[in-house]
């Protein structure tokens, strides 16, 4: 049997995406392996979000170009958002041999077979339609309790920094009653959570022939409907476009996670609109009142971009006050990185010296840091339910799982096992985790 080797880079979406690979693969009479060294195929599915993501990936091109050099005939494929910018520059490293965007999985047996008979190739199509809605994506994941599904692909909304929109394409929502089906198979394998994975979930909307539609929501209470004992997660929503409707159904149904990651990226409005983003600060306020009215215990996560193109000293205090008025659980921080191509790249000028955005990243960093203490510390003395994980990281006589919120709990074995509901008490907590003990119910 031949043997496929994949890395995978950035976001969940790609984790998915090698699993929909995989499963095209392994119909091609291909086996997963962890082992480079064994591999026939080697494929990196790719992040195009942010340069450093691409640095790391044109490092690895270097790996696989020794492996070449060693095992002659072995094959090295590139997928993802990087193939889909980078295209014939990939294969001119001389190293690549196939090139595949995200709607172009399908044509990877052909692609493979025109690589292995001598001629380099690339697919970067992307599709109006592509879901690949009937594909059992076959999971990657060793502890088999937590998968994900993607219920859309690609994104119309078009912020300005992003090569999201030019990887992936135009919005396009799966058929909902295939993605039941895909929850429903998962939990009779044994798993407990599905996550609901889009690049903005909030604007799915699925029309059928009939005229039918289903939303987001609509496909939340599906989901849920699954069973009572599947948890299901969703990321990621747009600040704009997050209904109430979707606010009470979470609130409705106990196996829909109380967490929401709800990217912000800035807390000034002249920055809001020069991103592009489709809202304002006090629209996003808004929709956290909201939130934490509907469910006071709502988790609540985000993004936040440093050193925007023209951000001022203004600019930057706007966002520290929005972040100290939210108290987020916790952040993904990130200085600006131009990605040529996009709408910022080519309207503004990268002005914000390096040395400053350092500096303003620091201090989103260290200011949410404090948030996530003051987060954390407001859990003790609470109940949460948990889905076991595996063993803590630090101490192998300990498990660790996440609550509802999405927190990271820890707490004593006491003979439970990975897949295992427990509840627990939190007694103590750092800026990133909560410890807690088991509580008999």
């Amino acid at each position: 049997m031949k043997k496929v080797y994949i890395e995978t880079y950035g976001c969940q979406m790609n984790v998915n995406d090698s699993e929909v690979v995989l499963s095209i693969l392994e119909g091609e009479g291909y086996a997963l392996t962890e082992e480079m060294g064994e591999a026939d195929l080697i494929l990196a599915n790719t992040c195009s979000i942010r340069d450093n993501a691409e640095q790391r990936v044109w490092g690895r091109i270097d790996r696989f170009r020794l492996e070449k050099k060693a095992r002659p005939g072995v094959l090295v494929g590139i997928l993802g958002c990087m193939a889909e910018r980078l295209g014939e520059k990939l294969l001119a490293s001389g190293v690549v041999d196939i090139v595949a965007g995200p709607d172009a999985y399908r044509s990877l047996p052909a692609l493979v077979a025109k690589a292995a008979a001598g001629t380099p190739c690339l697919d970067t199509t992307l599709s109006r339609t592509e879901t690949y809605a009937e594909l059992v994506p076959s999971r990657m994941d060793k502890k088999g309790v937590s998968a994900y599904i993607s219920i859309m692909r690609g994104r119309n909304n078009v912020c300005g920094y992003c090569v999201g929109r030019y990887a992936r394409g135009a919005e396009r929502s799966g058929e909902p009653l295939s993605l039941v089906r895909e929850a429903c198979d998962l939990f009779n394998r044994g798993y407990k959570e599905v996550s609901l994975l889009g690049q903005n979930v909030d604007s799915y909307l699925w029309k059928g022939e009939d005229g039918e539609t289903v939303d987001f929501a609509d496909l939340l209470e599906m989901v849920a409907a699954v069973s009572p004992d599947l948890r299901v997660r969703f990321s990621t929503s747009y600040p704009s476009d997050i209904t109430d409707k979707v606010l009470y159904t979470m609130a409705s149904h106990e196996n829909i996670c109380r967490h929401i990651h709800l990217p912000v990226q800035s807390g000034s409005n002249a920055m809001l609109e020069k991103m592009r983003r489709k809202y304002t600060r006090e629209w996003y306020l808004e929709r956290v009142a909201r939130i934490r009215e509907i469910m006071p215990d709502c988790g609540l996560t985000t993004d936040v971009i440093a050193g925007f193109c023209g951000e001022t000293e203004e600019d930057h205090k706007d966002t520290l006050s929005l972040m100290e008025t939210v108290v987020f659980d916790s952040a993904f921080m990130f200085q600006y990185s131009e990605r040529p191509g996009t709408l910022s790249a080519k309207k503004y000028e990268d002005d914000v010296p390096p040395k400053v955005k350092t500096a303003r990243l620091n201090e989103i960093i260290a200011l949410q840091g404090r948030m996530s203490e003051k987060s954390y510390a407001a859990e003790v003395g609470r109940l949460h339910k948990v889905l076991v994980e595996g063993p803590s990281k630090r101490n192998p006589d300990e498990l660790c799982g996440r609550a509802g919120n999405y927190k990271m709990c820890v707490f004593p074995g006491e003979g439970r096992k990975t897949g295992d509901y427990v509840t627990v008490r939190v007694v103590d907590s750092t800026p990133a985790t909560l410890i807690c003990r088991i509580e008999e119910q």
